[in-house]
């Protein structure tokens, strides 16, 4: 009976054990949230379990656009040696400011380590780019020469040059990768290109500063945020036949950054001044708002966990990161991180691919 007993508080004990060990692996391997803060050269490493900042790293200039690679074992972002300039400012004396060339380019961090191991050139003033379907190559929205740059991340060297619109900024590659979308902020503007041929294949006009853009999973159709006219379109891809406006936002919102959650039949969309992350029901017809998220002050840079289940915003006047319940629809917490947070990336924490 004794040893009955014994052998069955082993057991139990042996139970324990795995579990506490499962919760400690998972807790170890909680995501992590990367936030480029624009005006302080860093970006933020956030521990998105314990909602803390655990690593800063220094970057280079004004960095914004962010990108995990498809493994995520590199982070790519766009530094700039183009001095911010505010929209407030007249564009001729935009220009003046004097602009550091060398700057300029895609800094490559290493995650686990979380060091810069290299840094790309990727024409003048990168700003926003995105991952070939492959991940060999960077395409890259160039906002002072309206370019879009073409990277073989390997040799490092810009094998092509595209001409899209004036002010390009967000840039998108479908999912299929055989598309690539360029917003051109200035000429209200998106322009389609086909990846394999590096060509234009079409440019169709859309609402008033278009910031961003997102595809749906079958890379038939796009939805493009429009900043100063508060509008959301909705393109036919590749040939670019039927441009619709499908929703308005509040006079107060200014639609930046956009995501498409396919599952649920969502759209999420950055507000910036409006001060909120919007939440769109994609099936209803015509699609309709479901509600607005509170978040911090100039919202911008947004990402979605893998399982769809949590959303980060980078508020870049708040200097904080909102981890939003998706369900909820409301903010879990806070986080502070850099000066001017720009842009997020989300991704599992590196030590988790780790044998």
């Amino acid at each position: 009976m004794q040893f009955l007993q014994t052998r069955a508080r082993a057991a139990a004990h042996a139970a324990w054990l795995a579990l506490a060990c499962t919760v400690f692996s998972v807790a170890a391997h909680a995501d992590r949230a990367y936030v480029s803060n624009e005006d302080e050269r860093t970006v933020s490493v956030v521990d998105t379990q314990q909602a803390a900042v655990i690593a800063t790293i220094e970057v280079g200039k004004r960095p914004r656009g962010i990108k995990l690679s498809h493994d995520g074992s590199r982070l790519f972002v766009a530094v700039s040696g183009l001095p911010k300039c505010p929209p407030s400012v007249p564009d001729e004396e935009c220009a003046k400011l004097e602009h550091d060339i060398k700057a300029d380019g895609i800094a490559i961090i290493d995650t686990a380590s979380k060091r810069v191991i290299r840094v790309l050139a990727a024409g003048s003033d990168p700003e926003k780019f995105d991952l070939s379907a492959d991940g060999r190559r960077l395409f890259v929205s160039n906002e002072d020469s309206a370019t879009a740059s073409v990277v073989d991340i390997e040799s490092g060297k810009v094998i092509s040059r595209i001409a899209v619109g004036r002010e390009p900024e967000g840039v998108t590659v479908s999912p299929n990768g055989r598309w690539l979308l360029v917003t051109s902020e200035t000429d209200d503007a998106v322009s389609i290109i086909d990846t394999a041929t590096l060509k234009v294949l079409k440019t169709v006009h859309v609402g008033h500063r278009p910031r961003d853009a997102a595809f749906t999973p079958d890379s038939r159709t796009a939805y493009v945020s429009g900043e100063v006219d508060a509008s959301l379109y909705r393109i036919s891809v590749p040939d670019g036949n039927s441009v619709e406006r499908v929703f308005s936002f509040r006079k107060e919102a200014r639609p930046m950054g956009v995501l498409v959650d396919a599952p649920r039949n969502r759209l999420f969309v950055s507000t910036g001044r409006g001060g909120t992350v919007a939440v769109i029901d994609t099936a209803a017809s015509p699609i309709k708002l479901l509600g607005e998220v509170k978040v911090g002050a100039r919202p911008w840079g947004i990402a979605l966990s893998a399982d769809g289940s949590t959303l980060y915003s980078a508020n870049g006047s708040s200097n904080t990161l909102s981890i939003i319940d998706v369900a909820g629809m409301k903010v879990s917490t806070q986080v502070a991180v850099g000066h001017s947070p720009w842009g997020v990336a989300v991704g599992p924490d590196p030590r988790a691919a780790a044998p």
